[in-house]
């Protein structure tokens, strides 16, 4: 008789639903832990849990919650969320497992802490404050001048984040902070200002097993300014393995996986191609969300799921291949439309033109008619999102602009307008 073969993910939510389906084609069973007494709010609907095996919720008591995962004998512990991250390096370093450990564990959830390890590292590093008070701020911005970007030193999907360039602006944001909850329904712990950097910025999605890295998928923000974010997100844009860019930000990439004890598992780094070279915005020792590993099986056949079941499960496979580059089918681009009003939405008047775009791969709305629009500030705001893919790169390009020239006030209808 066969023996059962387990592994564990630390805080499966909806954005990393599709990892557990990728284990049982591998013939594994999942079992997941969940880090927090409740789910965050935000991922408290449509969250399935029909594909675990077991569902372990970790009261706090770590030495009980290794002993209940220790019963299923898993051959793996895999942070499945961001604040999955640190109990899944306990976890995993209890059980005697491939683990990244706890000694750099704070550093890659902590915002300061992350930005300041990289720095004693020798590697180029933002200016940054950790706030402790309005004044401080506020004299710190004064000194350091121009633009700067204040943001909750533990959260996510650009949940809090603030430009400013103005002190006033700088301690609004601070003020801001400090009263909320973030993302994952925990009180904001603290405050990081950094100086703002100019370029384009970039997320280089990696796996690694035993300190070899694999890029899965590079991707290009593509931003506006809209509600008053300067750099608001909207949409992503699917690049090849190489060039320019990829050469200046991969390398940089890899050592600040070095820096950070990121040895094993998926990563998610955003980097800033400034004109001084790249510059980590910040990193995230866990699989991308945005359902980023999705798209880019669409357009490249597989991603940071294939990659994370072979690192884990199959690491000789990994080994054969880990240098491999990725080589894309299609062109990809996620766009995310931006809503600019607070209101009940009626519906999307111009829909049938978004159905016509000749590169359309599907349409998301994350606001249904009869729902609230919010004023877009964030990830979680965005009202839909339009995916783009297509084999030659000039139609996503072309439709992708057509989608940000129809997106404006008369893309929504509001309740009540006719």
């Amino acid at each position: 008789m066969s023996v059962q073969k387990n592994v564990v993910i630390v805080d499966a939510y909806s954005p990393t639903r599709r990892l557990a389906p990728e284990f049982h084609k591998a013939g594994y069973q999942v079992v997941r832990v969940q880090s927090t007494l409740e789910p965050p709010s935000a991922y408290r609907t449509n969250f399935d849990l029909s594909p675990y095996a077991a569902n372990i919720i970790h009261a706090g008591d770590l030495d009980a919650t290794v002993r209940a995962v220790a019963a299923h004998a898993p051959e793996a512990v895999i942070a499945g969320g961001e604040i999955g991250v640190e109990l899944a390096d306990q976890l995993s370093e209890a059980l005697g497992l491939v683990t990244n450990g706890t000694a750099l564990s704070a550093a890659r959830r902590d915002k300061y802490i992350q930005i300041e390890t990289i720095r004693a590292a020798g590697l180029r590093a933002t200016r940054q404050l950790l706030v402790t008070g309005p004044e401080q701020l506020a004299d710190w911005h004064g000194e350091l001048g121009g633009r700067i970007v204040v943001k909750p030193i533990r959260s996510g999907a650009g949940d809090g984040v603030s430009f400013c360039d103005t002190p006033e602006q700088a301690v609004a944001g601070y003020e801001a902070i400090v009263a909320a909850d973030n993302v994952f329904s925990i009180r904001n712990e603290g405050v990081i200002a950094q100086e703002y950097l100019v370029g384009g910025e970039y997320i280089v999605d990696t796996v690694s097993r035993d300190g070899q890295h694999h890029v899965t998928d590079i991707w290009k923000y593509e931003k506006l300014t809209a509600n008053g974010i300067t750099d608001l997100t909207c949409g992503i844009r699917l690049l090849p393995r190489h060039g320019d860019v990829q050469a200046q930000v991969v390398p940089y990439a890899f050592e600040v996986l070095d820096a950070l004890g990121i040895a094993h598992g998926a990563s998610h780094l955003e980097i800033k191609l400034t004109p001084d070279g790249p510059c980590l915005v910040e990193a995230a020792a866990r699989m991308a969300g945005l359902d980023i590993p999705f798209y880019s099986q669409q357009a490249i056949g597989e991603a940071q799921l294939e990659w994370m079941v072979d690192a884990y499960v199959h690491p000789e496979r990994f080994a054969a291949r880990w240098k491999d580059d990725y080589q894309l089918r299609r062109h990809f681009v996620t766009a995310m439309q931006v809503s600019t009003v607070d209101a009940e939405l009626g519906s999307y008047p111009l829909l049938p033109e978004v159905e016509k775009l000749e590169s359309l791969h599907d349409v998301r709305p994350l606001v249904a008619p009869g729902g609230r629009l919010k004023r877009t500030v964030d990830d979680l705001t965005c009202p839909m999102i339009v995916n783009l893919s297509h084999p030659v790169e000039e139609v996503v390009v072309r439709d992708f602009g057509t989608l940000r020239y129809l997106d404006g006030p008369g893309f929504y209808a509001l309740a009540g307008e006719s």
